[in-house]
């Protein structure tokens, strides 16, 4: 359970200007109420920005983000977030009713747990990680407690309740057997004599004549892969010419067409690349295999579990939100969710995380 997230700072100082507001403008605005409980707009910028923060990780910081761009990442985040935001209220306003709690022990617990992944050794250093992160002893306790609710829900409310049989792992299996399977690879070995762009036809002719002798060499018995460091103008000189393992069925038709035939040992003619004359070794191959569902049953029956789990999580929420009260505030933000809510409906159901 790791809390440190960093955003490049000049992604950071273009969130905060976005969410800047007036003090005198520091009024709780109540955007939706869910069952009575109320979400603000304070609590929606803290998860908007908090949304940001992880884009961010994905973000070149040389690349500094336009007002414009931020504002784009914002509209693209908002309406999912907001229906992940009502979800967990329902989610945990239904913990609280089954009586699910977060125990002093289990904060201690997971208190320490946290330090010791973060290799914390002392409470003063602690103290200073909340600080730094802007979080309080109070509001740690309170984010976990909302963890182990919505987790507990999940564990007892859905996940509970699944069963695989080996039946549908069986026909999983049949149905995905290309997800089992390993396709055919090749490792090669090649050597490059590189020839430049708009090259005089005896610049290219020698090059040509180049690689010819260097093929010769190799069939003559000479170590392709002592010719590949000695004269091979590729980067993979470095490592003797070796290139792979690749996968059959990625290669470019071409190449495949050229490689295919070739025994293990055997060499290529020369080949004129984009670059300039190449020569291949084919080193070492593997067949096509399919995995035996033996073999994978424990992985097959984890993918059919997460399918029914993710449905029936869909179904979960989809009772409790036709059961909740949820009154809208703001009508922009019912847009968003309603825009956001279509959206998930559409996408693969998700397993909630336990």
């Amino acid at each position: 359970m790791h809390y440190t997230i960093r955003l490049p700072a000049a992604l950071l100082l273009l969130v905060s200007a976005l969410f800047a507001a007036p003090r005198a403008e520091i009024i709780e605005q109540v955007l939706v109420k869910v069952n009575g409980e109320i979400f603000t707009k304070t609590d929606l910028e803290a998860r908007q920005v908090s949304a940001l923060r992880s884009l961010g990780q994905q973000i070149d910081p040389a690349k500094k983000p336009s007002d414009a761009e931020l504002r784009k990442m914002l509209a693209d985040v908002t309406p999912q977030l907001i229906v992940s935001i009502v979800d967990e209220m329902l989610m945990i306003q239904r913990g609280k009713e089954l009586g699910y709690t977060l125990s002093d022990e289990q904060f201690k617990t997971i208190v320490e747990n946290i330090k010791k992944e973060n290799k914390i050794e002392s409470e003063e250093a602690f103290q200073a990680a909340l600080k730094q992160e802007n979080m309080t002893m109070v509001e740690l306790r309170r984010s976990l407690e909302r963890q182990t609710l919505l987790s507990q829900v999940t564990r007892n409310e859905i996940a509970a309740k699944l069963t695989v049989t080996e039946e549908e792992t069986r026909r999983y299996y049949e149905a995905h057997v290309k997800e089992f399977t390993t396709p055919p690879a090749v490792t090669l070995r090649e050597v490059l004599i590189a020839v430049p762009d708009k090259a005089a036809p005896e610049v290219d002719a020698a090059a040509r004549e180049k690689t010819e002798a260097i093929r010769a060499r190799a069939l003559a018995g000479e170590g392709f892969e002592k010719l590949a460091a000695e004269v091979s103008e590729a980067p993979s000189r470095a490592n003797g010419g070796l290139i792979g393992p690749l996968s059959l069925d990625d290669l470019a038709p071409q190449v495949r067409q050229v490689i295919e035939p070739l025994k293990d040992g055997e060499v290529t003619s020369v080949l004129r690349t984009s670059s300039g004359y190449q020569l291949l070794k084919r080193e070492a191959s593997t067949t096509r295999e399919i995995a035996p569902f033996e073999k994978v049953r424990d992985l097959v029956s984890e993918r059919v579990y997460d399918e029914k789990q993710g449905a029936e999580s869909r179904k979960y929420l989809d009772r409790l939100r036709s059961q909740a009260l949820i009154e809208w505030k703001n009508p922009d933000l019912k847009k968003a969710y309603d825009a956001g809510l279509e959206k998930v409906n559409t996408e693969p159901a998700v397993p909630l995380a336990q």
